[in-house]
């Protein structure tokens, strides 16, 4: 029987015109694609003939396109795309976008650019996409094992200086105000068309070390929020490739602690949302363990209060407990003055909230009310969504006690905040009540209460 043809691979004429410009022997690109490997902590041993064979069309699988790309970048002084080298392979325009923790600066810049040009650009593939718990946890490993980026600065493009860092957080502490104020229905677009527009031109612009490092400090906190802004507007697959990239960003930044942050704050409330304990407490820990000596006892409290919750919904009091603990003591501990401007909001009143949530989830309805009330009567007027969700936690509480007819008070105050606002969280959390209400659903309060819900749906 004869065997069947081969597949012909087309020769990669992108590939040999960026070699020709670069004025590289085969020889002399494995050599640097080895060396740059090396600096990502690779183990690369290409020759001559493995760059005939990717100039015959063979694909090199894993991060090496990356690497290939960040080469011949070198070489020529100016940025590469994996794309210009031909071994884009449609990744750059595939479903796959935002969920890589990149190996190069390069490719970071290219994937969060074109998940903001995706996300602009409605790509269907953002809107339908799912989330998993556990694809969160393989980028927060990445993160632990990678090294430092050794260089971020870029001498192509415009100029950047560190006024225009200034006016990224400058920007990012506006959205955050308007969030927290009326939701992000009304202010995520804004947010994303500036990512597009402003932000993408100065990731690839030209800049100093220092000023390089600041800035992807100031994108990863402004691209965090964007992650947030899609989990209230009910988008947690686009949150999370968000996320990923908000973390990437924050390695190329240098900045461990934000890193962190963002795996406690972010990665592990969102694997909370979608019901996944282990992921949540996996997430908290590599947290804890990658920004070990990098953060001020406020952040250690965040990331132990992250953890607690994921031992809560597994039902372990006792490890809960204990953890729980853990985040009281390092509060107590915590300075302002020392704090970075990230963690700033994590005070008493968020620690009650987090609290609250735990002994919610262990079925501790005293503890959990007394949590709530504490976070509510902490709570500026301004945290709008927050006291929401804090009437709603305390709502819950009044159930579980079977307090029924003070549940369904507190809940139309939380109804009646609700309605200032255009947050998808705070309607999961008013969904998740009324379900908890069901039992009682002969009585009047709840039968008032249930009204007053579908008059503010209907209006």
């Amino acid at each position: 029987m004869a065997a069947r043809p081969l597949v012909a691979r087309q020769p990669n004429e992108r590939l040999q015109a960026l070699i020709q410009e670069a004025a590289c022997s085969n020889a002399g690109l494995a050599r640097r694609v080895n060396m740059v490997g090396a600096e990502h902590g690779l183990d690369l041993r290409y020759d001559k003939t493995s760059v005939a064979r990717w100039l015959r069309g063979q694909q090199p699988r894993g991060r090496a396109p990356g690497i290939i790309a960040e080469a011949l970048g070198r070489k020529l002084g100016r940025t590469v795309t994996i794309d210009e080298i031909g071994m884009a392979n449609g990744k750059n325009l595939a479903s796959g976008v935002g969920l890589q923790f990149s190996p190069t600066v390069l490719g970071a810049i290219e994937q969060v650019c074109e998940l903001w040009r995706s996300d602009v650009g409605r790509r269907e593939f953002l809107a339908g996409s799912t989330v998993a718990a556990s694809a969160l946890v393989e980028p927060s490993r990445d993160w632990l094992i990678s090294g430092a980026d050794p260089q971020v600065a870029r001498t192509a493009g415009g100029r950047v200086g560190r006024s225009d860092v200034e006016a990224v957080r400058a920007m990012t502490d506006a959205l955050t105000q308007m969030d927290h104020r009326f939701g992000s229905g009304h202010v995520r677009p804004v947010l994303v068309h500036y990512l597009n527009s402003v932000v993408s031109g100065l990731l690839a612009g030209s800049y100093r070390e220092a000023v390089g490092r600041e800035l992807f400090g100031a994108v990863a906190r402004l691209t965090e929020l964007a992650g947030y802004m899609a989990v209230d507007t009910g988008q947690p697959g686009l949150a999370q490739r968000y996320y990923i990239q908000a973390l990437r960003l924050a390695q190329a930044a240098g900045d461990r602690g934000y890193g962190g942050y963002v795996l406690a704050a972010s990665m592990s409330h969102l694997a909370a949302q979608l019901g996944s304990p282990r992921e949540i407490a996996q997430l908290a820990r590599a947290a804890q363990e990658g920004a070990r000596g990098h953060v001020t006892p406020r952040a250690e409290a965040m990331f132990y209060a992250a953890e607690a919750r994921g031992h809560a919904l597994m039902g372990d009091a006792r490890t809960c407990r204990a953890v729980a603990d853990r985040a009281v003591t390092a509060l107590e501990r915590a300075d302002s003055a020392d704090d970075p401007v990230w963690i700033g909001h994590f005070d008493e009143a968020y620690l009650a909230d987090e609290l609250a949530h735990c002994h919610r989830d262990l079925g501790q309805a005293e503890e959990a009310g007394r949590c709530a009330q504490d976070a509510l009567d902490r709570l500026p007027e301004t945290k709008a969504r927050r006291r929401a969700i804090g009437l709603v936690l305390l709502a819950t509480s009044q159930v579980q006690r079977r307090e029924v007819e003070q549940a369904c008070h507190t809940g139309a105050r939380a109804v009646e905040l609700l309605g200032t606002l255009r947050s998808n969280r705070g309607t999961e959390y008013l969904d998740d009540f009324r379900q908890r209400l069901e039992p009682f659903r002969d009585e009047p309060s709840v039968r008032e209460f249930g009204a007053r819900v579908e008059m503010r749906e209907a209006a």
